[in-house]
């Protein structure tokens, strides 16, 4: 395996690789398109390309493809046997009431997966009837059980984050991320606090749509012919719709100009510039088929100058 630079996550002594791998299309019919737009060999594919290039932190949730998307990554890591940092996420649905209705749901994520023990284990989101103390009393049972070896938060506010960190640290289990939207085109942490809270707390900042769903990796500029066009319902979301894509032209033309100076792509340098923002933050870019999994792997193994970075920090915001 490629030794790369490696993170933290959080305090929890867990070392993570600077990019890792979003796993929500392995399985999901719906919106990813499975069994269409890429199969079970696209997948295996991308999961050895991943592993090839050092990437070997992958992030799933009981949601995605319902239950589908653990399911197919635990074959992945029994079919291949390099060892791997797992991630799932516990789904606080309307239904789930009680807290042991998240030890229920971490059994049934192990056994999709295959494992005894998840390296990271996450509330999806906060909107629950269940209080942030509750959530985080079962997960420090889960810590204690020993089906879980380090737990986070996903889509928090810093408020809520904080929240979740003190209550953890009466039980002396720190808070190891929070997995949030971000990419060079929607900045939201920077301005909210979590960004900071992250820096402050020790908290790892797990980043998401690290490439809008395909938007920033360029091939969807205007004008572009040699790609198919966006299917599914990514095509009905606010990114692709034609009049923010040519807004966003001046972007990529700058980004292209310094992909060309590193002979990387758009899509590399914007992975880059997330992973250069900060060493608390870890990106997860998605990979359907072996040609992502190998573009993602190109956003690693080198840095963007702080010209550059500059550069393009103050285009995407023009």
């Amino acid at each position: 395996m490629i030794q790369l630079d490696q993170r933290q996550l959080g305090a929890t002594g867990i070392v993570v690789p600077p990019l890792g791998v979003g796993v929500w299309s392995w399985g999901d019919k719906g919106f990813w398109g499975y069994g269409s737009t890429h199969t079970r060999d696209d997948i295996t594919q991308a999961y050895k390309a991943c592993l090839d290039a050092g990437l070997n932190f992958f992030d799933t949730a009981e949601m995605y493809g319902g239950g589908e998307s653990e399911r197919i990554l635990g074959e992945c890591v029994r079919e291949d046997g390099r060892p791997v940092i797992i991630a799932s996420k516990f789904a606080p649905l309307p239904t789930r009431l009680t807290a042991k209705t998240l030890s229920d749901a971490l059994v049934a994520s192990l056994e999709r997966l295959g494992m005894a023990t998840i390296d990271l284990y996450q509330i999806h989101w906060p909107y629950t009837f269940l209080s942030t103390n509750a959530l985080m009393d079962a997960l420090a049972q889960a810590v204690r059980s020993g089906k879980v070896h380090a737990v986070g938060v996903s889509n928090y506010s810093a408020t809520r984050m904080r929240q979740a960190y003190a209550r953890l640290a009466r039980h002396d289990i720190p808070l190891a991320s929070n997995q949030v939207h971000y990419s060079l085109l929607h900045r939201k942490p920077e301005q909210n606090g979590v960004l900071d809270a992250c820096r402050e707390l020790n908290v790892t900042l797990i980043a998401y749509s690290p490439l809008e769903q395909g938007l920033l990796t360029g091939k969807y500029r205007l004008g572009n012919t040699q790609v198919a066009p966006v299917v599914g319902p990514r095509r009905f979301t606010f990114a692709f719709r034609a009049a923010n894509r040519r807004k966003r032209e001046p972007l990529f033309q700058v980004m292209a100009l310094i992909a060309e100076a590193h002979n990387k792509t758009i899509g590399q340098v914007a992975l880059n510039w997330l992973i250069s923002k900060d060493s608390c933050i870890v990106p997860i870019p998605g990979a359907k088929n072996l040609r992502q999994a190998q573009e993602n792997a190109g956003a690693i193994g080198w840095r963007l100058t702080d010209e550059e970075f500059n550069k393009i920090s103050k285009a995407a915001v023009s």
